[in-house]
């Protein structure tokens, strides 16, 4: 089957409509695929950049049992279909194997394992996560030390399974059941390894029917745009977006295929894109270094990894393609690369051209969210692949830009080429949120009848079909009432031969609401200041109201653990400096100051420590001509 090449292809592919076989859970995809492809390489692993030409791996046959195994383990610590499974892993081959027989037990919930041990103590609250799969103590590891202290809290926590990477690495004997003894009452501690041993790999000891509408994941949200949310995905939201993803990849994805892993899979690109969906038609995924592209000497090596190991697609943010760009192929053979997935942010159109011109490489932009799975729509692998764009929608997914009033509600689809609201709407879409009060807003009604899902991000359809995004309402730079996209500011940063990495965000001002200001990261060995970038973008920014007011030269732009640019931490910098600036010009002395983003309510608090206790009328004065929160000492 080719790849999808244009609307009519994904059109046909609608009408036909979803399979009647189609598997009911993603236990169910996997076993048809190592039904098919038994001894084919379904996982491969290493550990070190150093060692990538000796990985070790599974075949399907192996990878089924492995997985069908943690589902026994699982149900043998009395866990059902309404007990939440968390797992708090780097990449790792148990990494799957919880993920899938997990799946086939009860919810699985990922949670990044970067995240400081109180945040991951209140999301396993949160989750009333009843196991917990995390890392042994070892000399690379120090999370379970850290985490330990913090889990007697979690009262629905009842056995906490430990994954060790000794062996692996050569650190000796594991060490956290001497321990034992000391631990919580509430929860016992098992070694993964050992208890998975004792499993039967064969079929599912529970002898349970998964139902399509069972739960069967949480992921957790947020990544740029503040504090995370639990969505809460079934068994056919993820069955059916693998499916889709995989008509328009076409002959892109399945047997002898080799996939390349270095995004988190606690990440839903990391997970579906590089998971469920090669799992589910037979592809070879091979899983690269525990933490992925940040691995050590994964960038550097990158192209001799695809030359080896004989890649035919990999998904990655923009930032990770910045990076290769950097990297000299030397005399690798890329031949065997067909596709590069972007997603996760717009990609610079420099950046894109660069890329593809360099390796011959085909990006493939794409669009998708937790909350619809993982993919809302791709440039066809096929066809016309419209740079800037994010696309076509997914066969089965309907997708459309709309326009609401201003309290939120439907007025109309907009029409060719158009900007408004991006909306979605299938088998594949979320749900909702673990927390009733965050789904107020989520759905829209759109007069026929179905639930669609307010993406919060806006764009706009071309004639052809394909989308583009043109915002993100909560990224909006809205100066006196003017709403300012922070790509008319970024996307000239990105065409400077100097710049790597560019965000705009919006400074707080008294009069104008916001103006608008520039972050950038320079490539290496280049230099560029201040002035230079005004005076490049001034000629670029056709907006006189999106010109910033400064463009700010960082060593290092503060990024998410997949790589996108976390935008908060510069917004975070900008309140503190204008609620500075704005306290000193009246005279207040501040000690120190602080702000913050309140995780509860999702909204910022400035703490202010000032010199004396008489400035606190006049700071008071000052500081609400703001719309943020404060607490003053």
């Amino acid at each position: 089957m080719r790849g999808v090449a244009n609307q009519a292809d994904v059109d046909a592919i609608e009408t036909r409509g979803l399979p009647t076989d189609l598997p009911g859970s993603t236990y169910e995809a996997i076993r048809h695929a190592a039904s098919a492809f038994p001894e084919a390489p379904a996982l491969s692993f290493f550990l070190r950049t150093a060692d990538h030409a000796r990985p070790e791996t599974w075949n399907y046959r192996e990878l089924f049992a492995e997985i069908t195994r943690a589902a026994n383990l699982f149900h043998s610590l009395e866990a059902d279909r309404d007990s939440v499974i968390a797992y708090v892993l780097p990449n790792l081959p148990e990494t799957h194997f919880v993920i899938w027989g997990g799946q086939a037990t009860g919810i699985v919930a990922a949670i990044n394992p970067l995240l400081s041990p109180d945040a991951i103590a209140e999301l396993l609250i949160a989750v009333n996560a009843r196991i917990l799969v995390t890392l042994t103590p070892s000399a690379e590891a120090d999370l379970w030390q850290r985490l330990r202290p913090h889990l007697g809290r979690v009262s629905s926590l009842r056995d906490v399974l430990l994954v060790s990477m000794a062996e692996q690495v050569g650190s000796g004997r594991r060490v956290e059941l001497a321990q034992r003894e000391s631990l919580s009452e509430r929860f016992c501690v098992h070694d993964f390894a050992a208890a998975l041993r004792g499993q039967s790999g064969d079929r599912l000891l529970s002898g349970r029917h998964i139902d399509p509408e069972d739960f069967s994941s949480y992921f957790c949200t947020g990544g740029t745009t503040g504090m995370p949310k639990v969505a809460m995905r079934r068994h056919r939201n993820e069955v059916a977006n693998a499916w889709s993803t995989a008509q328009v990849l076409g002959d892109g994805i399945g047997e002898g295929k080799n996939i390349f892993c270095g995004l988190p899979l606690f990440h839903v690109n990391g997970a579906m894109v590089t998971g469920l969906l090669p799992f589910s038609k037979g592809a070879h995924v091979v899983l690269g270094t525990p933490n992925g592209y940040r691995g050590t000497g994964v960038i550097d090596n990158f192209w001799s990894i695809v030359e080896h190991h004989r890649i035919h697609l990999f998904s990655a943010v923009p930032t990770v393609y910045g990076a290769l760009l950097q990297v000299p192929r030397g005399n690798c053979r890329l031949d065997t690369l067909e596709f590069g997935i972007c997603g996760a942010a717009p990609m610079p159109r420099e950046l894109l051209d660069r890329f593809q011109q360099e390796t011959g490489l085909r990006i493939l932009e794409g669009y998708g969210l937790t909350e619809a799975t993982c993919v809302s729509s791709l440039n066809p692998p096929q066809g016309d692949r419209r740079a800037g764009s994010v696309g076509l929608r997914m066969p089965g997914q309907a997708m459309k830009a709309v326009i609401l009033n201003s309290a939120g509600e439907y007025q109309r689809d907009a029409v060719d080429d158009e900007p408004g609201v991006l909306t979605v709407c299938g088998p594949n879409v979320f749900a909702g949120y673990l927390r009733g009060e965050q789904n107020r807003g989520l759905w829209l009604d759109l007069g026929d009848g179905k639930r669609w899902l307010n993406t919060g991000d806006l764009a706009r359809r071309d004639a052809d079909g394909y989308f583009w995004l043109t915002g993100r309402t909560k990224e909006l730079i809205i100066r006196g009432g003017h709403n300012i996209d922070p790509a008319t500011i970024e996307q000239p940063l990105y065409s400077h031969p100097a710049v790597q990495l560019a965000a705009a965000v919006g400074r707080p001002d008294e009069h104008a609401g916001e103006l608008p200001v520039a972050y950038v990261q320079l490539k290496p060995r280049h230099e560029a200041d201040e002035a230079e970038l005004l005076a490049y973008v001034a000629e670029r920014i056709p907006e006189r109201a999106a010109m910033p007011k400064s463009i700010v030269v960082i060593d290092q732009m503060p990024l998410t653990s997949v790589g996108k640019i976390f935008k908060p931490e510069l917004k975070r910098l900008q309140i503190e400096s204008a609620l500075l600036r704005a306290l000193q010009g009246a005279g207040v002395q501040v000690k120190c100051m602080h702000v913050e983003t309140d995780p509860t309510k999702q909204s910022i608090c400035a703490e202010i420590t000032l010199a004396q206790d008489d400035f606190e009328p006049l700071a008071k004065a000052v500081l609400g001509r703001f719309p943020f929160a404060y607490r003053l000492r």
